[in-house]
């Protein structure tokens, strides 16, 4: 019998484990470029991401798919890297002109890798469960309500800046991208695989 409660703090762990800091960096840079009135936005990427995320995760789990952690390890920063450089390149070059559906297509994408990047851990916790979907739904929920989390305090540093400060929100924006950028690259090199 599986504990819901139990995955679901190791989802909230998950995300907000300043140790392993990439998925609050990945989650600031899906949300910089948004403002508080575009929250329901910025909050369905999150879910497009949660699901794609525990996609993989029950891929992995239920061994569909086995993927070279290593090389995954190294894509979790490239997506972190992508999402900033698509924000400067938006806010400079294409000036929130954008109508496709790059960014949640992307967000999916990403959301797979980073799913893959924690399936041994989380494989290695569930080898005792007979009911695996239970733990991935406790996770799942843990995941979304952590993000929900750091996506409003995102969104509420992004009111401070622009509604209190005067910051543009294209500043703003290119700004925080060009952070995360450089606080990834520490990343990237650490998990180089070749």
């Amino acid at each position: 019998m599986f504990d819901f409660w139990f995955y679901c703090k190791l989802g909230i762990n998950h995300v907000l484990d300043w140790g392993a800091y990439d998925h609050v960096l990945f989650l600031l840079a899906l949300a910089a470029p948004f403002t508080f009135k575009q929250w329901k936005k910025v909050i369905v990427l999150a879910t497009l991401f949660t699901v794609a995320h525990c996609l993989s995760l029950g891929l992995s789990v239920y061994e569909v798919v086995v993927v070279d952690v290593q090389l995954v390890e190294f894509l979790i920063p490239i997506t972190i890297l992508v999402t900033a450089l698509f924000n400067i390149f938006k806010a400079l070059v294409i000036k929130g002109n954008y109508k496709g559906y790059l960014p949640e297509i992307a967000t999916t994408f990403f959301g797979l890798i980073h799913g893959f990047g924690f399936s041994n851990y989380f494989k290695m916790l569930m080898m005792d469960e007979e009911d695996k979907i239970g733990p991935l739904l406790g996770f799942a929920s843990g995941i979304e309500i952590s993000q929900i989390m750091v996506i409003f305090s995102i969104l509420m540093l992004a009111y401070i800046f622009q509604e209190k400060l005067g910051m543009k929100q294209l500043v703003f924006t290119v700004l925080i991208s060009v952070i995360i950028f450089l606080l990834t690259i520490p990343l990237l090199i650490k998990s180089w695989p070749w």
